[in-house]
Formats: structure tokens, sequence, C-alpha cells
């Protein structure tokens, strides 16, 4: 299996020393760094870049940490992006409210270094077995569906032995089964056949065999 590429995290702060020193925290530790210095900012990133995790501050001019969030749920493609909001805020209702708004933790300024790389590592880890549980699922739900095809009624030609796919199409056996299957061929004769092209071979071949198993 090919080696994950590492997280990236998007860090959004209306201080950039703040951006700086957590980004070099994280880059410490191998962590790709994006930043954005505002609330419009951060959602075009995210819809853009996709990151692993956005590390989010609350107060901010124009558009705070709680409306981000909720606009981040309503993107389809950043609404499963974790949130670990970064906050000087300690009062109970702002960290409840964090949480409504869809955060998943958070981590109080000044932080401890130790402190934000064990949450972050944290949510990482959660979100990316998360995908591979989702791709397993879906992988899983494939499978099943090409043994309900393969256990199906295949309409078969007749005459050419050829079969018609779900689209309508007409393939031999070989491309089919293989298309939907792991199973591979090897071609061989049948006696009958053996018979009725290659006659005189077959009277060899197929003659000594019966009299071996007689």
């Amino acid at each position: 299996m090919k080696d994950e590429q590492p997280a990236l995290i998007l860090i959004v702060d209306d201080e950039p020393l703040n951006i700086t020193i957590a980004g070099k925290v994280l880059e410490k530790k191998g962590y790709r760094i994006i930043s954005a210095k505002n609330g419009f900012e951060a959602l075009a990133l995210a819809e853009v870049e996709l990151p692993d995790l956005i590390l989010l501050d609350i107060m901010m001019p124009e558009m705070d940490g709680f409306e981000v969030c909720e606009k981040l749920s309503e993107i389809d493609a950043a609404k499963d992006i974790p949130v670990i909001f970064l906050t000087a805020v300690s009062d109970r209702e702002s960290l409840i409210k964090a949480f409504r708004k869809g955060g998943r933790d958070y981590v109080r300024k000044p932080f401890y270094a130790d402190e934000l790389l064990a949450r972050v590592q944290t949510h990482v880890n959660l979100k990316r077995a998360y995908e591979k549980q989702l791709k397993l699922i879906k992988d899983l739900s494939k499978a099943i569906e090409e043994i309900k095809q393969l256990s199906g009624l295949l309409p078969i030609c007749s005459h050419c032995k050829k079969i018609r796919d779900d689209k309508g199409y007409w393939q031999i056996v070989e491309k089919y089964v293989s298309e939907h299957s792991e199973a591979q061929f090897s071609h061989s004769i049948c006696p009958d056949c053996m018979r009725e092209h290659y006659p005189k071979i077959a009277d060899k071949i197929l003659n000594k065999t019966e009299k071996e198993q007689k």
C-alpha cells in the first residue's frame, strides 16, 4: 500500500504571529501547512485544498470562527473536515457553542505545543480511519454488486454463446467473466470438439485415455 501523504492543516487566524507559531510547531512534525487570515479566505481554501484538519480561531473580525464552522457544514466537499478551535475564551457557553457549531475539539491560547500536536494527531487519525472505512464499504458494495451480476440470469446467444451485459452489449464469455470476477482462463479442447475438429488426433489421444481409465 502506498504511503499516505503528510496531513494538510489549514490554520485560520487574524493574527499572523499565531499562524507562524502554530505553523512551526506542526511543520516540525511533518505536517503541511496552509493559512488564512479571515473567514472568507478560510472557506475558499477549505473548498479548493480540502485540508485534513482546520485550526480555527474564534474571535475574528467580519466573520467569527463560529460562523466559519457553520458555513463549512454547508459545503459538500468540506463538511467532513474536522475543526479544532484555537481560542482565548474559556467561558462555558462559548465552548458549548463551539461544539454545537460543528467543532470537534478546542485548544486554549496560549497553547502548549505537546497538547496541540496530540489533539491534531488524534483528529487526523480519526478522519483517515473514517475515510478508509468508507472506501472499504464502497469496495464491498461494488464486489457484492458484481457477485449479483454473475449469479443472476445472463442472456446468452444460442449460436455464438456471447453474453449480453447489463448495458446491452454482447461480449464473449471470457471477457464478461474477466470483467466481473477475478477468474482467469486456460484454454483447452473438450473431447466432443476434439473428435469433431481433429478426428485423427482424437482417436489416438482419447482412445488411449479411455483405456488407461479402465
